[in-house]
């Protein structure tokens, strides 16, 4: 009998919970031996009381008692003994769920128990025929989740109508005439989607970072914009800087010397008349002193050298004139202005070069051209041609003024063309809403969608909402239509003496933008030459 008892293993005297030699030993009605605090605390975790081992539900939860053959038998023979050791769970790993303390991992998860067990916990279902029959798969997380809320039956089919899990007996009520399909047919078919979508989403990840590189481009565009503009404002101010400086230098001299020459002049006079108030002051004592003479052959003889005065200047032709002035800083800001004329020149030629790096290569569109229009065969050129042509109702066609639309239209960013406009007496450039009404009258204002100039009678007008008469120099040969969409900006310039003529400023797009020509009716001849789409020269 004793041989009997010390053959036994160490797994005889260790709690299948904690996997260490029992401590207070108790046994189920289902003849399996726990620690008493262990099986109290798996009981406290459950809803249900069954068995650690063997799932064997119990009806209400047992008042166990200690067993005290089997206390003893551990006291004598289980005292030294420990189970082997095995790996604890990490992290990612699902642990143990019957462990109690420290946590094993777990090696396999049964979908019947809906329980993870390490591998000691696990020996039963290996061993007990009933529990043979349970499904064990590799280690899972929530197993609660897999069971059917309604019926407590494990999920195991998937519904096609409603596209969710069901268990067997959700197939014979709710989903009773809906095509089921085991969970795994589902599964081949959405893993094959979710190669469709992970490309998908890879796709869409790469146009933002795409979009956040071209955000970052933008940025150190932008930056190198602010550098260069400040760098020319520098250089511009210091210039103007020097020539005040220099101009002040040149006031102060001119005044000073003009100033130096009076005061020498002044100084001059003041030496001669002092020097002839002391000649006199000398002839005025000798004559008293000769008025005292009683000697008259003295008298006589010193009288003769008095009859000649001191040669003396006549004074009352002469006079100190000060200075003028005038003209000084007049001609000190001339010099300014001509300076200032340099730079600015320097900077319209800056200022057109840096559009026309916003190009565009536009053409004129002749479903929206007007049937007395006559349009040329590459799309650039556009004049009057002074009959009303038999075209197709298009309800892109404008048919109340002789206008035209390009084909190209832009909603962000921005775009620069221009037009030649010489030979001609009347003309209308600029830009235009899509939405503009093509068939009736228009103001032709911002209000309506246009942002134009308008040449006629010899005088250009900005169409805003209060039409604005701009100086013509010389007669107009180019103009230049700059635009930025997202800064609300649409800026003209007379190309040939590259000068900025006029801006539109706070704009609001909120819909495509075309460029739009009009030339014009013509009479006799007259205003009979093309609006021409130029191309760009940025060495002129």
């Amino acid at each position: 009998m004793a041989s009997a008892t010390t053959s036994w293993s160490e797994e005889n005297f260790s709690c299948s919970i904690c996997l260490d030699v029992f401590s207070s030993p108790v046994s189920t009605p289902c003849g399996h031996n726990f620690c008493r605090t262990c099986v109290t605390k798996f009981w406290d975790e459950q809803v249900k009381y069954k068995c650690p081992v063997c799932n064997e539900l119990f009806n209400t939860r047992l008042d166990l008692r200690v067993n005290i053959l089997f206390s003893e038998m551990v006291d004598r023979f289980g005292t030294s003994l420990r189970v082997k050791e095995q790996p604890c769970v990490e992290s990612a790993e699902i642990p143990c769920d019957v462990c109690t303390g420290t946590q094993l991992k777990a090696v396999k998860s049964c979908l019947m128990c809906l329980t993870s067990y390490c591998q000691t916990h696990l020996e039963p279902h290996h061993r007990v025929a009933g529990l043979k029959k349970h499904r064990l798969v590799e280690p899972m997380d929530r197993l609660d989740d897999r069971m059917c809320k309604k019926h407590d039956r494990l999920l195991e089919l998937f519904c096609k109508t409603e596209q969710v899990c069901v268990c067997q007996f959700c197939t014979e009520t709710d989903h009773k005439s809906h095509p089921v399909i085991p969970l795994k047919e589902e599964y081949e078919v959405k893993t094959a989607q979710l190669g469709k979508i992970q490309a998908e989403v890879k796709q869409m990840i790469q146009e933002r970072q795409k979009n956040i590189q071209d955000i970052k481009d933008t940025v150190k565009r932008s930056k190198a914009d602010a550098d260069r503009e400040i760098a020319d404002g520098v250089q511009v101010l210091t210039a103007l800087m020097r020539c005040i400086e220099k101009c002040q230098d040149d006031l102060n001299q001119m005044v000073k010397e003009k100033l130096k020459s009076t005061e020498k002049q002044a100084e001059d006079l003041i030496k001669e008349l002092e020097q002839e108030i002391e000649d006199l002051t000398n002839r005025s004592s000798e004559v008293k002193r000769l008025s005292h003479t009683k000697d008259h052959l003295h008298f006589l003889q010193a009288f003769r050298s008095l009859k000649d005065p001191p040669p003396t200047r006549d004074w009352t032709t002469v006079e100190v004139r000060p200075p003028s002035y005038v003209g000084t800083l007049r001609r000190s800001l001339d010099q300014l202005e001509e300076t200032l004329n340099m730079e600015m020149k320097k900077l319209r030629d800056a200022e057109l070069k840096r559009v026309q790096q916003y190009e565009v290569d536009v053409t004129l569109d002749p479903d929206t051209t007007h049937p007395e229009l006559i349009l040329s065969e590459d799309g650039k050129q556009v004049h009057d041609g002074g009959v009303v042509k038999e075209l197709p109702d298009n309800p892109k066609r404008f048919t109340w003024y002789r206008f035209v639309l390009t084909r190209q239209s832009f909603s962000s960013g921005r775009f620069y063309f221009e037009v030649q406009v010489k030979d001609k007496t009347g003309w209308f450039v600029g830009v235009a809403r899509e939405s503009i009404d093509r068939k009736d009258k228009a103001n032709w204002t911002p209000e309506e969608g246009y942002w134009t100039l308008l040449y006629f009678q010899n005088g250009l007008v900005f169409r805003d909402d209060s039409h604005v008469r701009l100086p013509l120099r010389a007669e107009l040969q180019k103009v230049g239509v700059f635009v930025d969409y997202d800064e609300g900006l649409v800026s003209f310039y007379d190309v040939e003496a590259r000068v900025h003529l006029c801006s539109a400023t706070g704009c609001t797009f909120s819909e495509p933008l075309f460029p739009i020509l009009c030339p014009e009716i013509h009479k006799g001849g007259i205003n009979s030459a093309p609006l021409i789409i130029s191309i760009v020269n940025q060495t002129d």
